[in-house]
Formats: C-alpha cells, sequence, structure tokens
C-alpha cells in the first residue's frame, strides 16, 4: 500500500489555550476489509475562536497510518495526533473542520471513544457507520443542479435508456485538463470551461463529455497546492458538471491518474503520486475516493462514473488470466507494489453510498481488451455496469475483425461505451472505419480529445477553442453532423 509524504506545515500561531477550548469531534469511518478512510470533523462549540490547534486520540488495535490529507498526521503506537495545517489555523464559534486519513488494519477496526484538542478532552459523536466525503465540510451540494436539462441514464438489458425507458446512445468528446492540471500546481482545466466553450462543443452535436480526474487533488493530498485540492478541486469539477447538464450534456467522470509506486513494465512514472497512469488504482485511495465523488453526485443520474481510465494490471501481473483477476478482485497482485482496488471493491464503494449511477469499467491492455469481461463482471445488485472501451489505430485491437470477434459478441450483453478512441495520424482514416461499426451495433463513443494540442503527436480534436478542427476532428464533426 502506498505511504504518501505529510508535508503540510503546522501553523506558527499560538494555540488556545486549554481553559478555553470548547469542542467537540465526530468519528466517522469508510472501512472495505482491510483498511480504512477516518473522518474527524471538529466543531467549536464555544465562544471564542480556537487559534491552532491539535487533536489527539489513541486506537486500541493494529491500525496503521498511511496518509492523510487536510492536516498533518503522525503515529506513534497506538496514539494519533493531527494538527492542523498552515493554510486552516483557525476553527470558529459554531464552524467545522474536517480532516480525513486512510489506516492499514487486520482483525476488528473499533472506534476511538476519546478525543483531546490541544489538551482538552472535546467531546465525541462517534459514528462507526459509512462516512461523509473524506472532504472538508464545505463540499458542494449533492443534490442534481437546478434546472438541469441533460437525461438520466441508466442500464437498460443492452443499451443505455432515459429515466422513461427511451434508448440513448452517447456521442461525444473527452475534456482532458482536470486529470494533470492541479497536481501539477497550474489550475484545474487546459483551457476554457465556460459557457463559450460548452456552447462550441454543443455545435457538434454532442450530447455528453468525459472529464478525467486525479485522485489527489480530489482528496486534497498534501503533494497538491491547497488552491488547487480538496473542497476548491471539487468545487470545481461540480461547477463544470453542472454547466454541462444545464446544456443538456451528459457527464461522464473519469479516475485517470492515481497514487501507488509502479515501476515494472510500461510504467508511466516511479511516482508514490496520482503524476501518471498506474496499471490499476490504489485501495487507499480510489475506495474514498469513489466514495466521495458517489456521495457528491448521488442523486444525480445525468453523471455516469468511469471507474478507472485505462488498467494494465496483466503487463505486470506475467498473464492475461492473472491481470483479470487483479482486476476485477485487486488486493496483492503479483508485480504490483501496493494494495489495489479491483473493480468489485469500487462498485461496492459507490453502491455503499446509496449512489445508482451507471458505472463504466474498462477492460484490459488500457482498455482496449474486453475478452474476459463478461466473465469477470463484477456483482453490482443494480445491474446498471457498462463495458468502457478504448479504440485507437494503434492498438492490438484495431480492426474489423477484431472488433466483430471480441467487440460485437459483448454488445449483444450489456451496453459498450468506446470512452475514448482516435488516431495518431491527425487523419480520420481509422474513424471513418470504426464509427459506422459503432453505430451498426449500438455504442456510444466519446473521441479523445477536445483539445488545442499537436494533433500529429497524439489525437487532439480541435485547434482553437472556437472549435476549429484539426484534420482528425473535422472527420468527426462531419460524422456527428450525419448522424
Amino acid at each position: 500500500m502506498a505511504v504518501l509524504p505529510l508535508t503540510a506545515s503546522a501553523t506558527t500561531s499560538s494555540p488556545t489555550p486549554a481553559s478555553g477550548t470548547s469542542c467537540d469531534v465526530k468519528y466517522a469511518v469508510n472501512d472495505w476489509g482491510s483498511g480504512f478512510t477516518a473522518n474527524l470533523t471538529i466543531t467549536d462549540t464555544g465562544t471564542l475562536p480556537i487559534n491552532g490547534w491539535t487533536l489527539g486520540y489513541s486506537y486500541t488495535g493494529n491500525q496503521t497510518l498511511q496518509n492523510g490529507w487536510n492536516g498533518t498526521w503522525s503515529q506513534s503506537g497506538q496514539a494519533v495526533t493531527v494538527t492542523n495545517p498552515g493554510y486552516a489555523p483557525t476553527i470558529d464559534p459554531g464552524a467545522t473542520y474536517t480532516t480525513s486519513a486512510n489506516f492499514s488494519y487486520n482483525g476488528t477496526n473499533t472506534a476511538p471513544t476519546a478525543f483531546t484538542l490541544n489538551g482538552t478532552p472535546c467531546g465525541p459523536r462517534s459514528s462507526p457507520s459509512p462516512s461523509p466525503s473524506p472532504t472538508p465540510t464545505s463540499t458542494p451540494p449533492t443534490t442534481p443542479p437546478p434546472n438541469g436539462s441533460a437525461p438520466a441514464v441508466h442500464v437498460a438489458g443492452r443499451t443505455l435508456a432515459k429515466a422513461d425507458g427511451t434508448p440513448i446512445t452517447l456521442h461525444g468528446v473527452d475534456r482532458s485538463g482536470a486529470e494533470f492540471m492541479c497536481v501539477q500546481g497550474h489550475g484545474f482545466f487546459d483551457g476554457p470551461a465556460d459557457q463559450a466553450s460548452v456552447t462550441t462543443m454543443k455545435s457538434w452535436h454532442v450530447n455528453s463529455v468525459r472529464v478525467p480526474l486525479n485522485e489527489d487533488c480530489w482528496l486534497g493530498h498534501s503533494n497538491v497546492d491547497p488552491a488547487y485540492a480538496g473542497a476548491a478541486y471539487i468545487g470545481a469539477v461540480r461547477s463544470y458538471v453542472d454547466l454541462l447538464e444545464r446544456n443538456g450534456l451528459v457527464a461522464v467522470l473519469d479516475l485517470h491518474w492515481t497514487d501507488g509506486v509502479y515501476t515494472g513494465p510500461s510504467a508511466g512514472c516511479p511516482d508514490a503520486n496520482a503524476t501518471c497512469q498506474k496499471p490499476m488504482p490504489d485501495a487507499a485511495g480510489a475506495i474514498p475516493f469513489w466514495t466521495s465523488v458517489a456521495q457528491t453526485f448521488k442523486g444525480d443520474d445525468a453523471v455516469v462514473f468511469d471507474l478507472f481510465n485505462e488498467p494494465y494490471p496483466s503487463r505486470a501481473t506475467g498473464s492475461e488470466d492473472s491481470g483479470w483477476t487483479c482486476w476485477r478482485d485487486g488486493g496483492s497482485c503479483p508485480g504490483i507494489g501496493y494494495r489495489v482496488a479491483g473493480m468489485q471493491a469500487m462498485v461496492d464503494a459507490v453502491r455503499s453510498t446509496g449512489a445508482d449511477n451507471v458505472l463504466m469499467l474498462g477492460g484490459q491492455e488500457y482498455a482496449n481488451d474486453l475478452t474476459q469481461w463478461a466473465a469477470h463482471q463484477p456483482a453490482d445488485p443494480l445491474h446498471n455496469l457498462a463495458a468502457s472501451w478504448h479504440s485507437y489505430n494503434f492498438n492490438a485491437c484495431s480492426t474489423t475483425s477484431c472488433w466483430d470477434g471480441q467487440i460485437a459478441p459483448l454488445t449483444a450483453q450489456v451496453p459498450v461505451i468506446a470512452g475514448e478512441f482516435g488516431e495518431n495520424d491527425c487523419a480520420h482514416g481509422y474513424l471513418d472505419a470504426l464509427l459506422p461499426w459503432l453505430d451498426q451495433h449500438g455504442v456510444s463513443y466519446l473521441a479523445w480529445t477536445w483539445n488545442t494540442w499537436d494533433c500529429s503527436n497524439g489525437p487532439a480534436l480541435i485547434s482553437s477553442y472556437d472549435g476549429t478542427p484539426t484534420a482528425f476532428g473535422a472527420g468527426y464533426r462531419a460524422h456527428l453532423a450525419g448522424t
């Protein structure tokens, strides 16, 4: 299991004297069996601000700190201490502040019963049941946006359908940026995320937009600039989703970059933080991530959850069969040094919140291989799962014969969504063969990507945010105009 550095600095202000502290602590967890996220919400119940704080408590078992956020966490034996981060030293009277951390354990996970703040007992309100979002309490509302016109979607047999049962096929674009801008310290999005940009997207006749996300930024980890992390990041994503929905566009939220040190075959980076694509997501981050995302968008079925962008566990485990086992079950996977969040655990995390959103599950080999998807399909009590397929001209399965043999049989069982597709030659010859095939088989699709990158280095639909298409984009726009 990956361990992240705790680098948030403590405040230099003098803590409130113990005699002046009046507080309450709510302790809640999201437990997945071998680990959990602890969320501690401090309330100033007095009449004076708490200026500088240190929270202390102890466990009775072998709970072991892995990483924390929205505070500087440390552990000595069974005793745990959290000190305020430099950017949040004060809790005003009547206000609350939530700080969170991931722990591993085995055996019994008994909740602590006593807490201190600056050395003074702080009355607990312990709640070991599934927790609120592991983010500050300023998380945006979890209700659907007002006047939203995007359709709620669900799985109906082998297709997606609207609330009234009318079938719907998603035709859209990917909007890259939120997976890397924040962790690199540049902001939330790469390019505009305003009404004008969405209006331009709609002029291409799209009905959906896929938004890649970053685990560290959502959870507010200490390696991310606080201006772009936690509540600030969640608020930016929530606002963008609201904008898409007000324009009638279904939003697809994708977990793209995740934690965990991986330096094996096809490694994208040696970093423990969420700075690149890993072979599978880490349990310590992905489970609280999806729990929080699900709680944020619960009740808003115009949002689809794409659980993990492009799995490639078989390259680490050494075989296709062991890769599919890791894909579904997670845990300790050969060749991967951190504890993996399997697809079943992520499905369970979302459903534990009461969220009934459609879930997309990408196959192996960067989501291009769906050969054992049906055989390893996780259990979902709502039967609301779709297969996510990525298709590029440089993939192994890039011919009509492969699509007929590997993808077509699955389209007869569950909805298939091509969450990404494209070609790296700045042309549209591959699209001209692929898109008619997808239409014939009722497959939804979203093109990579609505960004003004050099399309000779990778698929980019536009050369300007006014909608000027690249040659690749011109082929896609023409196809959408004719559908």
